[in-house]
């Protein structure tokens, strides 16, 4: 078929001899639309193979060990297993390959039934109703969970039809708004801008609720899927021999990404999964004891650190992510972290980061460049990396909680104890 389409590339002017410069317009106009067809035709048939080969890739080296009584549901580019109990999947593998940077396939929101399941899976009816008023207007009576995806259809912009699977029920779980629209999809994103910094890796990804005895159900849905606590996704670059793994809680997520990184040995602990068993023993058990997240992002983030942990601070002091409730009450508290980032605005004041860099501030120490005579060292060098506690009122620049210091007694180095 190529050979055919470049002799009638090739001979194609001699077609046009003798004819008038209208007809020779159609005429090219007739081929371009023809190559375009073609076109269409071997990036179809392109997508296919690539669909073969992940496959096979996931076959050889991404699915979990399946346990008694448990079936593999396969897909073009993703597989699970489905947990009839919790009428959500158990697990979901699949493969964010270097085409996800050059995808632009659309969101398909084709929300459907898994054919493959033959129980049959959860429903849109497990997640709310509809009614056509007598405008002809739709209302939704919604039970208050989004249709959360395990693998997200953004994995899979490169491939239409691998997009549009990713909208089977099978692939969704109950997940709180606040959760699925920040922490789960900051993750996601996070993952995928891997991929932009990495184009010569492929992630293998397995992602799941917590599933255990006692869930609670959405009580007004037909099929009564249960409601998670905890989501996991772990996560394996082959290439870099690299890995890590997370479990966040079903809620408003007040620490950043990393706070949540554990080692897959931990997620295999809490949920009986396991990963990545197909690998040789040495390798797999090398891989799944790694829990550092730095890796995994972006370069203006790899200097962010995981804000203290409360229990540890003496009284009355709080970390970075408790200083955003005590913006604005007027009274004097302790807040602690560790500087990350330094800089001094245009009119010389300078601002120093706490656990979090500028692209998303945690919490911000702001001392005005007149009272930078009352500081005995200097704050943009002498700072960096130090866990340091300010005293004072805390409030805010933009949304980010801010304390306003005057003098260096208001700043001390916390040593813990």
């Amino acid at each position: 078929m190529v050979k055919n389409a470049l002799l009638l590339l090739f001979f194609f002017p001699l077609m046009l001899f003798g004819q008038n410069p209208e007809q020779k317009i159609k005429a090219i106009e007739l081929k371009l639309q023809e190559l375009e067809e073609k076109k269409k035709q071997y990036l179809k048939e392109m997508e296919e193979l690539k669909l073969e080969q992940l496959r096979a890739e996931l076959n050889k080296n991404g699915l979990p060990k399946t346990q008694d009584g448990e079936t593999l549901i396969k897909h073009s580019a993703m597989t699970l297993v489905y947990d009839e109990e919790h009428e959500q999947a158990k697990w979901v593998a699949h493969i964010i390959m270097p085409d996800v940077t050059t995808g632009n396939a659309a969101r398909s929101n084709d929300f459907r039934e898994d054919p493959k399941v033959k129980s049959g899976t959860a429903v849109e009816k497990d997640y709310f109703l509809t009614f056509t008023d007598n405008d002809g207007n739709i209302e939704y009576d919604g039970f208050g969970y989004d249709r959360g995806h395990l693998a997200p259809s953004a994995d899979f912009r490169w491939s239409e039809k691998a997009l549009s699977e990713s909208y089977y029920y099978s692939n969704m779980s109950p997940q709180r708004p606040e959760f699925n629209r920040e922490g789960w999809g900051q993750l996601e994103a996070m993952l995928r801008g891997y991929m932009y910094r990495n184009t010569d890796s492929k992630l293998y990804v397995v992602s799941g609720p917590v599933l255990k005895k006692g869930l609670p159900v959405i009580e007004r849905s037909i099929n009564k899927p249960s409601i998670p606590e905890k989501y996991f996704k772990v996560v394996l670059d082959l290439e870099k021999e690299r890995a890590v793994a997370f479990i966040m809680p079903n809620q408003r997520l007040s620490y950043p990404t990393q706070s949540f990184a554990v080692s897959i040995d931990e997620v295999e602990k809490e949920t009986g999964i396991d990963f990545f068993h197909q690998l040789p023993d040495a390798i797999e058990a090398k891989l799944e004891k790694m829990d550092d997240p730095k890796p995994w992002m972006h370069e203006e983030q790899e200097g962010d650190v995981v804000p203290l942990y409360p229990p540890s601070l003496p009284k009355n002091h709080f970390n970075t992510v408790q200083a955003e409730r005590k913006k604005g009450n007027d009274k004097k508290v302790n807040v602690c972290g560790t500087v990350v980032h330094a800089k001094t605005s245009k009119k010389g004041n300078v601002m120093l980061y706490l656990d979090k860099g500028i692209t998303d501030p945690l919490f911000i120490i702001f001392v005005r460049k007149e009272n930078l005579v009352n500081f005995g060292y200097d704050l943009l060098t002498d700072l960096k990396g130090e866990t340091v506690c300010v005293a004072g009122k805390v409030g805010s620049i933009g949304e980010t909680p801010t304390m306003f210091l005057e003098n260096e007694t208001e700043l001390r180095i916390y040593k813990a104890q």
